[in-house]
Formats: C-alpha cells, sequence, structure tokens
C-alpha cells in the first residue's frame, strides 16, 4: 500500500478551494477529489455540488486532507472562533481505508491544529459513528440539546 500524505492546509483552503492543490502542492483536481469522497462515503454528503464545497471550505478555519498518491482518501474540517466554541465537520475516510487509524488521523491533526488547540470546547454532531468518536476523547453531552432549524431556501 503507498504512503498516505496527511495535508493540512490553510484557512480557507485557498489552494485546494481555488486551484485544485492536492499533495506537494501539485494540481491534483482537490474539488473534484473531495466532492467524489463525499458522494461516495458520507451519506450525509452526496451531492453537494463543487461551488457548495468551495463555499463550506472559504469558511473552515482549519482544513485537512488524506491522501495516498492523487486519491483523496480522506478529509475533515472544523469551525472556530478560536477561544470558546470550534465544531467539526465532514469527517470521512474512504470505506477500504477505515479501521487503519486515518479517522483518528483527521481528527487529531484538526484537534491539535494551532486555531483550535486552546479553544474551550470542541462540537461533534454524527449520526451513526458514536462508538468511533468516544474512543477518541469525545464525551456525550446531557446538559445540552441539539436544536436544528431547516432553512427552507437552501
Amino acid at each position: 500500500m503507498s504512503r498516505i500524505r496527511l495535508v493540512k492546509h490553510a484557512p480557507g483552503a485557498p489552494g485546494l478551494r481555488l486551484l485544485g492543490l492536492g499533495p506537494r502542492f501539485l494540481p491534483s483536481r482537490g474539488i473534484l477529489k473531495l466532492k467524489q469522497l463525499l458522494d461516495k462515503h458520507a451519506f450525509w454528503a452526496k451531492g453537494r455540488t463543487k461551488k457548495q464545497i468551495r463555499l463550506s471550505l472559504a469558511s473552515s478555519t482549519v482544513v485537512i486532507s488524506l491522501w495516498r498518491g492523487n486519491r483523496m482518501v480522506g478529509f475533515g474540517r472544523a469551525t472556530s472562533d478560536g477561544i470558546y466554541r470550534a465544531v467539526l465537520w465532514d469527517i470521512v475516510v474512504a470505506g477500504d481505508l477505515q479501521g487503519l487509524g486515518l479517522g483518528r488521523d483527521v481528527i487529531e491533526a484538526l484537534v491539535s491544529s494551532k486555531a483550535l488547540k486552546d479553544v474551550e470546547r470542541i462540537y461533534l454532531m454524527t449520526t451513526n459513528s458514536a462508538e468511533f468518536y468516544l474512543q477518541l476523547g469525545f464525551q456525550e453531552c446531557h446538559s445540552q440539546n441539539l436544536l436544528v432549524i431547516r432553512n427552507e431556501q437552501a
């Protein structure tokens, strides 16, 4: 198996978002690769357009991607105010590479990033992977409620 390379993108991921850069700052059609990863391995993100992906990256404080050669095999991002709160978003690893510690690598890179390392609380929402995140030190929070409002215009 070829080596997996973890890429820590600049805030807003301009190289990935605008130029499609991957490992070693080489053009790799990164937005298309991210879209393919999300469509195939993240049911909650299936069908996002390249424009929507670019907008979400632009607003992200921390962006991490994993590459195996020219294939994006993992991804995660975070938004934060830098002091009190951060939220992890879109954590995904290709199904054929799950169980190798790559998800842990993405989470650790996000949480230990300069922008998040001193944040008071880091939130994460998951539909069916709670056991995985509990193993990484996340805790269920019973003192807060998750409330959602659906934007009908989105």
